[in-house]
């Protein structure tokens, strides 16, 4: 499917599923819970949902759209040392053909997530992959193609190889989180198989359950990396 197409399709999709938009309500919700006071820049901005979230956003993405202020790379952004004070992103790091950095939603994969996005999505899952490597991004490539895997292993396997390749930085928050609400609305697809009433009780149940099982079973991932200050 084209960009295009997928943008169209997606913002078709937010319009009438109700149950997605609050879904990813408690997605920005999470993220503003940490996100500091002052500008914050949004990596993938997509459909632009972000904004409509916390006030102070600069939305970008790589492709164009009427309700972004910039189009940029997330490897190459244009924008001065120390100008904003968060850089968020909602499903966007396991798209960055080298990703380094930030606050962040992404896909966790767990004993109970595995099979889900290995099988009944549409985006790739290999955990044999480096996710730190270095190079110089291919023009060329599809913005949608992906790797899962990679905020995980971030976060997990490579962690102590990520502090030590980025000194300045270091990964303050890891919540696991997202048991049962996500995966049973089917997302961006058109179908869901929770009905709208039952998704914030399912997600006020899920709030209390997922320290204790979200490291096993969660479909989501929150990962926040700050930047040390300097002395």
């Amino acid at each position: 499917m084209a960009i295009a197409d997928t943008l169209k399709s997606h913002g078709s999709i937010w319009k009438r599923k109700r149950v997605v938009r609050i879904i990813y309500d408690d997605f920005y919700d999470r993220i503003n819970r940490f996100a500091r006071p002052g500008l914050t820049i949004e990596i993938g901005g997509g459909i632009g949902n972000f904004k409509s979230r916390l006030v102070n956003v600069v939305s970008t993405d790589v492709q164009f759209a009427p309700w972004l202020d910039c189009v940029a790379d997330a490897h190459q952004l244009p924008f001065a040392d120390g100008t904003a004070a968060n850089i968020v992103m909602v499903d966007v790091v396991h798209h960055i053909e080298f990703p380094s950095r930030l606050i962040m939603v992404e896909p966790a994969i767990t004993w109970g997530s595995t099979f889900f996005y290995r099988f009944m999505h549409q985006e790739p899952v290999d955990m044999s992959a480096d996710p730190l490597a270095d190079g110089i991004p291919d023009p060329r490539r599809n913005p949608y193609d992906s790797n899962q895997a990679i905020p995980t292993l971030i976060a997990t396997r490579e962690k102590e190889r990520f502090l030590r390749l980025f000194p300045n930085f270091r990964i303050s928050h890891v919540d696991y989180f997202s048991l049962v609400a996500y995966p049973l609305s089917g997302g961006f697809k058109p179908w869901s198989l929770i009905p709208v009433r039952l998704v914030k009780p399912v997600l006020t149940v899920e709030h209390l359950i997922e320290p204790v099982l979200g490291r096993w079973f969660a479909f989501r991932m929150l990962l926040v990396i700050d930047k040390i200050a300097s002395s």
